[in-house]
This record gives structure tokens, C-alpha cells and sequence, in this order.
């Protein structure tokens, strides 16, 4: 079932969304970066979740294959075709089926693909995106906001979710982070991800550019943080007001850069998808409408 609404060429495929939905305008800024390595730092934070990445992947020498793979996924399920979006989950699914993990505690063995844990990685990362764009100045109304999670029951249908089973407003997703909270930790494997992401390992003569660069974006991803999350690392919560004058700065700096400048970088969903559509297929936070 795709998200069709006003303003969707009439010809060529639009995908699952569609540029007349909120996703495809809001997936095309730059601050979707910061948001995804929010994303990574909540995720961390479910010990069954976070177990399951740990104990399946070599997290710490391929960390950045990891994110360019979550990019080239939420790309390709926003702006590639139904086909190809469809070929994404479908690919998705049959990975995660094969994967399971093994609790060091009670030596329980699960799998990925846990209906409860597909939920907390779609909720923390969707939930992460909302989050950094709006508070970081891209103008998303509340109404916005509800239309933009309730289309995304259909990335969550593609990862094996049941859409029905899915937040599709600010007030169910609010009440979902409520509900989970008391599952959560920041165990051994936690820390691990906060240790990679604050001081990935990079080679010598990089050194100097990860601390002048990558750590201002890992430490703003951290810090925009909901609270409880700063309470289970264990480091003190920063000042909100500090955090959201940050996340503008930055924001208001990332969109100087020229769009077609941006999108010239990997993936370079955004690109294609014009050159199928056609000029108009553009996003721009213009064109949300009300």
C-alpha cells in the first residue's frame, strides 16, 4: 500500500511514499545524520536489541558499513521505486530470520527478528528522526509530525512489523517509550556503542579531523537525548535549551550547503528518484503544505 497524496507525479513510480508525503520531504535533509546516530545511541539502550547487533556483526570495524547500509535502506524505501523498496524489506526479513542471540544470564537463545525488538529499533529510529529535524528548526506542524509516523506503519510493515501494531501518532509513540522504559539499560554492550561512537577508531594521520569533526556530531547526537537516556549512560543531562540552540546552529549551517550539492553524496537516492519523476519530485520543506 503506497502513501499517495497531492502533488504526486502522475507518471513514473513514486514508491512507498511519494512526494507528496511528509517522509519524502523530511528524508532529505541533512540533518537526517545527526538523527541516525541519535538513533543508534537509543537503540543501544534495549539489552536484547543492542545483544542481537553485537553478537551478529563486528560492530566496531564496521560500524560505518552498518550506518551507510541503514542509509541506503531508509533511501531506497523512501525514494527508490515500490519494486525496489519491496526488494529492501524482502532482503531485510530474510536476514534477520537467520540471526538470533544468546543471553549471557539465563543462556536463552532468541531471535532478531522479535516482534518486541523490530518495534523498539523502528520506534527509536523513527522516533530519533522526528525528533532532531523538528528541534532543530525544520518546520514539521504537530500535524506533520502525526502524518509522518503514521506512514511510516509501511517501513515498519517491511522490516515484518504489523502496521496495526505500530505507533502512528506523537501520543502512541509518546505512550510506547512510556510503556518500554523499564526494559531498558545501559549494560556491557551499551557502553561499548557509546565508546565507538564517541572515539571510533580511525586511522593516525585521521585523528585530529574525528576530533574536530565526527565528535561534535556524535556528542550532538548524544545530547539530544531524552533525559532518562543520559540517566542509564550515566553522564549528567545537558541543558535542553542549550542542546535545541545547538541543533539549529548546525541545522541552519548544513542547510546552506546547496541541495544538489548534498545529494551528490552516497546514496544518491534522492537524485534518481528526480531524474524518474522529474524536476517537481524535488524535496524541499516548502512543499510540506499544511
Amino acid at each position: 500500500m503506497k502513501v499517495m497524496r497531492a502533488g504526486d507525479p502522475a507518471g513514473g513510480d513514486p514508491g512507498l511514499f511519494g512526494p507528496g508525503s511528509v517522509t519524502w520531504q523530511a528524508h532529505g535533509d541533512p540533518m537526517m545524520w545527526i538523527a541516525g546516530v541519535r538513533a543508534l545511541y537509543l537503540q543501544a539502550l534495549h539489552p536484547r536489541a543492542v545483544r542481537g547487533v553485537m553478537q551478529n556483526s563486528d560492530f566496531r570495524r564496521d560500524a560505518w558499513g552498518r550506518l551507510m547500509r541503514t542509509a541506503g535502506f531508509v533511501g531506497t524505501t523512501t525514494y527508490g521505486t515500490t519494486e525496489a523498496a519491496e526488494r529492501a524489506g524482502a532482503r531485510v526479513r530474510k536476514i534477520h530470520r537467520m540471526l538470533g542471540a544468546t543471553d549471557p544470564r539465563t543462556g536463552e537463545r532468541y531471535g532478531v527478528d522479535e516482534p518486541a525488538l523490530l518495534l523498539w529499533v523502528h520506534c527509536a529510529e523513527i522516533g530519533s528522526y522526528l525528533h532532531v529535524l523538528r528541534r532543530s528548526g525544520f518546520p514539521l506542524t504537530d500535524a506533520h509530525a502525526d502524518r509522518y509516523l503514521a506512514e511510516h506503519r509501511h517501513s515498519a510493515r517491511l522490516v515484518g512489523l504489523d502496521p496495526a501494531a505500530v505507533p502512528a501518532n506523537r501520543a502512541e509513540l509518546a505512550a510506547y517509550f512510556t510503556q518500554v522504559r523499564p526494559e531498558l539499560a545501559a549494560g556491557d554492550e551499551a557502553h561499548e556503542v557509546d565508546d565507538f561512537l564517541r572515539r571510533p577508531p580511525t586511522h593516525p594521520l585521521l585523528v585530529p579531523a574525528r576530533a574536530l569533526l565526527w565528535r561534535r556530531v556524535a556528542q550532538l547526537a548524544y545530547d539530544s537525548l531524552p533525559t532518562y537516556a543520559h540517566e542509564l549512560y550515566g553522564r549528567p543531562a545537558p541543558d535542553p535549551a542549550t542542546v535545541t540552540r545547538r541543533l539549529r546552529v548546525m541545522g541552519t549551517a548544513l542547510r546552506t550547503v546547496p541541495a544538489r550539492v548534498r545529494w551528490q553524496l552516497p546514496p544518491r537516492h534522492i537524485l534518481r528518484a528526480v531524474a524518474r519523476l522529474g524536476p517537481a519530485a524535488r524535496p524541499a520543506p516548502y512543499k510540506l503544505g499544511p
